[in-house]
Parts: C-alpha cells; structure tokens; sequence
C-alpha cells in the first residue's frame, strides 16, 4: 500500500482525459460506498445507487449542496469485482469546458470524495489482483507509447504475455527447488541423492538472460531516439526534413544560413519513434546568430542516436564536408545522403556509402529511413508487436539479478556444494522474478512504479 494514500476503501475522484478542452470529458470514480455518494450528485434519486454494472444512465449532475444543475451527463455504472479497481466505480462523462470540468471535480469532492493521486486507480486494480506488476506497468506505458508498434507491444505485455513468460520459468525453478528442500528438510532421512535438473536450470538462465536483453530494444520502441540532419548550408536539410514529416516546417530557400536554430519534430521509423532535429548548416562564421545556431547544432549532434549528413550532389565533398564527417565520433552512426541528383545527368557517378536522393522527386526517402532504422536498431529487424520484450529498467535489472543468482546455481551444482548454498541463490532467483509480477512487493516499489502513473489511471 502506498504511504502517501490513504486507505484504499477511500472514495476517489480525477480527471480520467486531459484538463483541455473538448467535445466530452471523462471524470473516474471509485471505492467502497462510491455509488451511494456518487447518488447524491445525480438528478435521478437513488439511481446510482442501485444501478446493476455496465450500465449507463442519462441525467443531471448536481451540486450536492445547493442542488444546482452543473451539466447533463452520462454516468457509467461498474459494480465490483467486475471493474478497473475490482471495486464500485461510476465514470461520469461530460462536456469537455473547463469550467464544466472544475465544477464537476469540486462538486464531487463536497460529496466527499478525495483526489485520487497518480495512478491510484490502477494501484487498487494490482492490490485487487485484476493485474499483475507487469500488466500495471503495461497500462503506463501503453498511454505514453508514440507509435502503433509501441502500443502493440504494450497491449501484449497488458494482456499477461510476460508475465506468463515470467510464471513459466518461475515454475520450472520451483520444481527443482522442491529437490533441494527435500534434502534440506529431511537429512535424517535415507531419501538417497536427490538429483538436481541441471538442464532445467540452463534452460531458465538462457531464457531469463535472453528476456533480459530485450530491455534495449523495449526502451528503444517506447522511449525513441534523437536523430540529427546535419551538413553544410544548403545542402537540402530543410527540405529533407518537410520531406519526410510530409509537411512544410522548416523554411527552404537557396539563401545560405536560413535555418538559424534546430527544430524538432517527431516521426515513426519502422515503429520506432524518432525525434528528428533539422539543425543550422555547418560552416565558418562570424555572424553571431547564426554562430549561435551552429554551436547548438554541435551539441544537438553529440548527443544523437544517429546522423544524417547530406552532401549537395551538385558541389560534390567539399573540404568543410570531409573535416565534419571526421569530427563525429567514430562510433556515432551515419547514414551519408548525396542529395539534388536531380540536378545532375542520370548516370553520375555516387561516391561509395552514400545514398542517392532528390527530395524534389522522392527518389531515395525510403532508403533513407530504412538505414536511420539499420542504424538505431544496430541492423536488428523491426519489431511485429507480436514480440515478447521489456521496456522497463526494473524489471530489465531484475531479470538479470535472476540470470547471474542462475549462474551461480548451476557453477554451485557444478562443483556439488552443499544443498543450502544451491538453494540459497536458486531462492533469490525465484524472488527475483517473483519482484517482477508483484508476488513480492515492497510499499516504496510500489510508491515509486505508480506515482510515475498520470493522475485518472
């Protein structure tokens, strides 16, 4: 139970949409007594109260006080256990103003609700068993998640499919630990040797391992990277950038110098999302503004998952080219585009490495994002969202506390140690992964996985 909420029988309220307006907003409720509360804000008497689940109902919400009309709405009825929360819950929906919004918030809170804290509503669904740890974390993820892949995989991981992954492995390793315990248990006892299942244990620390290593390609779909186009002035970085936005944001001129600062703007590449930075062009000046803009663009540059340098086909490698080419760290990746082909005849010649491009014609702007993807993803395939991965550094660096207490194990039967030292890191193995699904949890796990939760879910 989190330390800075009360008790979880508490009625709670909050906006479950964003505090903007719009057409409709959705105002989530719960807890024990919640629809009787929820009763005396609504126009028909008693109806709430006695209301059977999954059902809505038509009428008036109202200042419980002075009775006065606030907005017509619809409120949804859910009766426990068959709920969010696994407890009564009314969600009300109403105009989307924001003085409609404040009202209804306030007026609930004078019937005596409280306001929930972030996450609340899905910390009693995971305290209810509605959800495991991992499906909990799954629901954050799935409303920060950027992209359709993201969401995919998310809705997968909301589904159980890691924690069954999890469950089953776990399964495995007790198994084996019931061997050990006998001999622990019982020494008196003429039970004979009890072999342990090395080949069990192999088989966990391989698929706990291999879990584990997802956790880059999980935090890559969901978190997303910085990609940077860089190069000379000129050299059609602007209109790259509109290109594959499909939309005119950056100012295109033939005048050199134009774009004076970075701007950013995010972008799906093969499922990954991508924040793209169109940065100042890359030359000596004394100009002060525009010197600004190209130390930003540096900086912008260092910090890069991937560069797009482009060269202006039509002046071929200039010097200024081949010393910034030189000055990206040797590990950054860098996908090389000669542009403006268009300009020039069919059959010229492009320099090794380089993609041809004309952002006039088109010509090039998919190999261009497949190789920003072959380089964000370290040449791996794109991800289905049919995948099993991890995007969470809690349960990456558990799993990998399970791989190496594994390890330990299987060296511990190696050398045939005593029974106590193999079940005493076969037991923080299964811990371990017991910490990922919430079989075991601690209130400051708990207070810090869920107040990163947005207030409503």
């Amino acid at each position: 139970m989190q330390k800075n909420y009360a008790s979880t029988d508490d009625c709670i309220v909050a906006l479950a949409t964003p505090y903007a307006e719009s057409a409709i907003a959705v105002i989530r409720a719960s807890g024990e007594h919640c629809l009787q509360h929820a009763d005396n804000l609504f126009s028909r008497s008693e109806v709430l109260a006695s209301a059977t689940g999954h059902s809505a109902h038509v009428g008036y919400l109202l200042h419980p006080v002075s009775r006065e009309r606030i907005d017509q709405v619809v409120c949804t009825v859910y009766r426990a256990p068959a709920s969010y929360t696994g407890q009564d819950s009314v969600e009300v929906s109403c105009h989307g103003s924001l003085s409609v919004i404040q009202t209804c918030l306030e007026a609930f809170r004078a019937a005596g609700f409280r306001p929930a804290g972030p996450g609340e509503f899905t910390l009693r669904a995971f305290l209810a068993g509605k959800l495991g740890l991992t499906q909990a974390e799954a629901v954050a993820e799935l409303v920060r998640a950027r992209t359709r892949t993201a969401s995919t995989l998310a809705l997968g991981r909301l589904s159980g499919r890691l924690e069954h992954r999890i469950e089953a492995i776990k399964q495995s390793l007790l198994h084996v630990l019931a061997g050990v315990e006998i001999q622990l248990d019982y020494p008196e006892e003429d039970t004979g040797e009890v072999p342990h299942d090395i080949a069990s244990l192999i088989r966990a620390r391989d698929n706990v391992a291999a879990l584990a290593d997802t956790y880059r390609t999980g935090a890559l779909y969901q978190d997303g990277v910085l990609v940077a186009l860089a190069g000379a002035t000129n050299a059609g970085k602007s209109s790259l950038f509109n290109a594959l936005l499909r939309e005119d944001r950056s100012i295109v001129s033939d005048v050199h110098g134009t774009t004076r600062d970075y701007i950013e703007a995010s972008i799906d590449v093969g499922g990954v999302p991508v924040k793209l930075v169109d940065t100042a062009g890359l030359r000596e000046i004394d100009e002060q503004v525009e010197g600004e803009g190209i130390r930003r663009s540096g900086r912008i540059i260092a910090r890069a998952a991937a560069v797009v340098y482009l060269v202006d086909a039509t002046a071929g490698v200039s010097a200024g080219d081949t010393r910034n080419l030189a000055d990206l760290p040797s590990d950054k990746p860098v996908v090389k585009v000669w542009n403006k082909v268009d300009l020039l005849p069919a059959d010229h010649a492009v320099p090794e490495g380089y993609i041809r491009s004309s952002v006039e014609s088109g010509e090039g702007l998919a190999e261009i994002l497949d190789a920003i993807f072959s380089r964000i993803s370290g040449g791996a395939a794109a991800l289905t969202g049919d995948e099993t991965v991890v995007d969470s550094a809690r349960q990456h660096d558990l799993l990998r506390r399970a791989a190496e207490s594994l390890e330990r194990t299987i060296t511990s039967v190696h050398d045939e140690m005593p029974a106590d030292i193999v079940a005493v890191d076969l037991q923080d193995a299964v811990g371990a992964l017991g910490e990922i699904t919430g079989e075991v949890s601690t209130d400051d796990v708990l207070e810090t996985m869920f107040g990163g939760f947005c207030v409503g879910k």
